[in-house]
């Protein structure tokens, strides 16, 4: 039995309460358990004297107690001890709060390892709740996981050991040896118990350079895999090109990048006998419906429905005038299909859709459900692809029989991940902007300017302008930031007291978040004060500015997004960034906005400067969650990448006796998607 059947209650001391918290991080099997790795570690023998330690920064000190501790009561009756430790470079205090053992824990004189974030005050440099131990102990390494309320590492470290011990001896390698030889990769075995509890650092990244790769290897595998089962072959033939027909018709003369995108889709579902499945990436105002457009048009003059899917009812509303116009006076009907539709309205709809008397149906989600059944189905598209994922997509789909599948996405993505984040798309990237599309131009300020950016604001409202106001949170949680409700509320009392303010958050209801956004495009608010939800959003195109605040809490392909808001239409347009941090790279990220406006540039530097952190946030649905990948170490990502040629050129569906444990791997990932591989 694999031991990702065996529930995680088998463990000793793991009853059905912890059993949930460990449900929490993801973990309900001991195989979980294993495959739940830690995110970093503490190491008791990287030892910094007392006089080198710098405000703000986590360190492991060996002194020893110079003064016995003192304990007194403090205000709402808890226990605050202080004490005094040396080394021979200098002093330090430390404070525990409600420890009423910590006196006899430490003894005056003797010698302890303590680790903490140090702090500096004007007594000094102090550690507060240090962990410590006996110098005997200070050459261990000891794992750190994630946690939940109620669960502490003590815990989650004697489950993870117990579960180790339950691993075969010997372990089957889902790695074939050549592939473990050729990369020179240690064994599964080595990885999994020197990933979790390492002997030294050197074993620590040995293991680790083992994991990552195979998770990588593992999800190339799955995504090519998921691309050559996309290749089945399909009835719907497209035998003429109506490019040329449907561009004379046009107010306007489509750019090259355009034209080649247009030509790649054609060529597709003219030539090819599997479906197209082809992405069209572009920067925020590239063009990309006009392809689109193009794209029905052939669809439909070929004798074929073609379906227009939307993450949002309001942007599904702003396509559907957009096609009413751009197909007016040609014959063909359009169709609006969302959940806000009276269902007389929705039941009418449908009706014409299953009829075949609807030839392109723009829509949400509406279009996957079960009641929509369309007559012939010849393309589907979706828009802003993240926000669906593969499995949502697939659903669409399924509405024709192997329909030809068109998803749009304007996030940049850096193209050293292009082919394993896009792995079952064959892309097309748009890379100019229509003539006419003015460059946003970029300001970084500090807090003590805001001031004057909101007077700019004002005078931006007068003219009979918009401006969005991003804050990072919606309510107070930290100390650092406003919510975006209180900045809203001050801003309503204070610098835009005379002029109409709305808010807009993800916690919002879907048609409170649609009414704010009618409004905010209907001219009727002015300013809008919002989280990252309109980083992808109606296009306003009045709005002038976008102002940001605390942009060092974004990555730089977010701030590109937020900044595609402005600029949409004849106006001058200008994104203000505020940050008054000076660390971790902010001033070079932040410069690299205000100094280019090309989102592939700006992805590329957001990863070098960033690392892969939270990239994709929790808008890359269609992905696996990795445990342990990461997207920067662009070697090891190559290298997964020859590595899932050279095995699928041995098999193609991995079934061989080398490939099989691996396949299996495969299928486990993808499973949480809930993407078929079959």
């Amino acid at each position: 039995m694999s031991l990702y059947e065996v529930p995680i209650t088998k463990l000793k001391g793991i009853g059905e309460k912890k059993a949930a918290l460990f449900k929490k991080l993801g973990v309900e099997s001991v195989g979980d358990l294993i495959s739940y790795y830690p995110r970093a570690y503490d190491n008791w023998a990287d030892i910094t004297p007392v006089s080198d330690v710098q405000h703000g920064e986590r360190y492991v000190i060996r002194a020893r107690l110079a003064a016995a501790v003192s304990t007194v009561r403090i205000s709402g009756g808890r226990l605050m001890s202080k004490a005094t430790v040396c080394d021979d470079s200098g002093y330090m205090n430390l404070v525990f709060f409600n420890n009423k053992y910590i006196d006899s824990m430490l003894r005056y004189g003797e010698e302890y390892c303590f680790m903490g974030k140090v702090q500096r005050d004007k007594y000094g440099y102090q550690m507060t709740s240090p962990e410590f131990t006996s110098p005997k102990n200070g050459d261990d390494i000891t794992p750190v996981y994630n946690l939940t309320a109620g669960l502490n590492n003590r815990v989650v470290m004697k489950a993870v050991k117990e579960a180790l011990s339950m691993l075969p001896d010997p372990i089957r390698d889902p790695l074939p040896y050549d592939i473990l030889k050729r990369y020179n990769l240690c064994t599964l075995s080595f990885a999994l118990h020197n990933i979790h509890f390492p002997e030294n650092i050197g074993k620590m990244e040995k293991a680790r350079r083992r994991l990552v790769f195979e998770e990588l290897l593992v999800l190339n595998l799955g995504m090519r895999l998921m691309k050559s089962h996309s290749r089945e072959q399909t009835p719907i033939t497209m035998p003429v090109d109506y490019t040329h027909e449907f561009t004379e018709k046009l107010p306007f003369t489509l750019t090259n990048a355009q034209q080649r995108a247009v030509i790649d889709c054609v060529n597709d579902m003219k030539n090819k006998r599997s479906p197209m499945n082809r992405l069209i990436q572009g920067d925020v105002g590239s063009g990309k419906t006009a392809v689109c457009a193009a794209v029905c048009y052939n669809c439909v003059k070929n004798g074929y429905q073609a379906a227009f899917m939307a993450p949002t009812e309001i942007l599904a509303q702003q396509h559907f005038e957009t096609f009413s116009k751009m197909f007016d006076g040609t014959g063909i009907q359009i169709e609006l299909l969302t959940g806000s539709m009276t269902p007389a309205n929705k039941r009418k709809a449908r009706e014409r859709i299953e009829a075949g008397e609807s030839d392109i149906v723009i829509g949400t989600h509406t279009l996957v459900s079960e009641s929509t059944v369309f007559n012939r189905l010849g393309c589907a598209i979706t828009d802003e692809q993240h926000r669906f994922g593969v499995a949502q997509r697939s659903r669409l789909a399924e509405k024709g029989e192997r329909p030809h599948i068109l998803v749009l996405s304007a996030t940049p993505i850096p193209r050293t991940l292009g082919l394993i984040i896009y792995g079952d798309l064959d892309i097309t990237v748009i890379d100019e902007l229509p003539p006419g599309r003015t460059e946003v131009q970029t300001l970084y300020i500090k807090s003590d300017k805001r001031d004057r950016a909101l007077d700019f604001i004002r005078k931006q409202v007068d003219e009979g302008r918009q401006a969005y106001i991003v804050c990072p949170l919606v309510e107070e949680g930290d100390d650092e930031l406003q919510s975006a409700n209180d900045y809203a509320a001050e801003l309503m009392l204070g610098a835009f007291r005379d002029y109409p303010v709305g808010i807009l958050h993800g916690k919002m209801k879907p048609k409170d978040k649609e009414k704010v956004m009618t409004q905010f495009s209907n001219n009727e608010i002015s300013i809008l004060v919002s989280t990252t939800v309109v980083e992808v959003g109606v296009d306003v195109r009045n709005a002038t500015v976008m102002m940001i605040e605390n942009a060092e809490r974004f990555g730089l392909s977010t701030l590109h997004q937020l900044r595609g808001r402005v600029g949409r239409g004849e106006y001058k347009s200008y994104c203000i960034l505020v940050s008054d941090h000076t660390g971790d790279n902010t001033e070079q990220r932040l410069s690299t906005m205000c100094r280019t406006n090309n989102g592939f540039e700006i992805a590329d530097m957001d990863l070098k400067l960033r690392g892969p952190g939270d990239f994709f946030g929790n808008r890359q649905h269609g992905l696996p969650q990795l445990a342990i990948a990461d997207f920067s170490d662009t070697q090891t990502l190559a290298q997964s990448q020859e590595a899932a040629e050279y095995l699928l050129q041995l098999s193609p569906d991995l079934s061989i006796d080398e490939t099989r444990a691996l396949r299996a791997e495969v299928y486990r990932l993808f499973h949480t998607t809930g993407e078929a591989l079959n």
